[in-house]
């Protein structure tokens, strides 16, 4: 029993976690590769798009790690790169022009929609069931709405039943979705791997 409860709170802050990763990839390279850009014909401008695309190999290793800590789902890895030798100008050209780097900002970017759809299921399969079970506590403080209001005891102990149900059902259900989310940064290493190896 302990160890489920367990399996359920990592799994709860696994799916709080995706999708904090999520909006922070989302924001950072929208405002970054905006910035950078947007500077690209200053002396700055290159050199902060090369580390901005040098990012991309931390963040893709974070998500691998991440995920085998949490899930346990084995994600192989890809061969990250040196940085190129010469000037800072053949340094960002080759950084730009790979194709692994975009690659790895589209699915980072798009990690944002898998987190928005884990973080309502983070709510509504975990936290939901423990505001129902808490129903006949909350009945003389807190106006409660499910579907219809819930203004006697009565009603209140059929919401927690319906909570401890919730528990159980929502356990099951946020386990599909952690795989689901795990399963995403796997399909996200076998396409930079493929990516990879069509440009040698």
């Amino acid at each position: 029993m302990e160890r489920r409860l367990l399996k359920h709170v990592q799994n709860f802050w696994f799916l709080l976690l995706t999708f904090g990763t999520g909006f922070f990839y989302f924001c950072f390279y929208m405002v970054s590769l905006t910035f950078g850009l947007s500077l690209s014909f200053t002396l700055i401008g290159i050199p902060l798009l090369k580390n901005i695309m040098r990012t991309t190999q931390t963040f893709t290793q974070y998500e691998r790690i991440q995920t085998k800590l949490y899930t346990d789902i084995s994600i192989e890895s890809y061969p990250g790169k040196a940085l190129a030798e010469g000037s800072v100008w053949l340094q960002a050209k080759e950084e730009l022009l790979d194709p692994v780097n975009w690659k790895a900002i589209q699915w980072l970017m798009l990690k944002f929609l898998l987190g928005l759809v884990c973080f309502l299921g983070a709510f509504v399969l975990y936290i939901s069931p423990l505001i129902m079970i808490a129903a006949p506590l909350l009945l003389h403080f807190v106006d409660m709405y499910i579907v219809v209001p819930i203004d006697t005891l009565f009603k209140s102990l059929v919401v927690m039943v319906i909570g401890f149900i919730c528990v159980f059902a929502g356990g099951k259900l946020g386990s599909l979705l952690v795989v689901l989310a795990g399963g995403y940064t796997r399909d996200m290493f076998r396409a930079l791997n493929q990516t990879n190896r069509k440009k040698h």
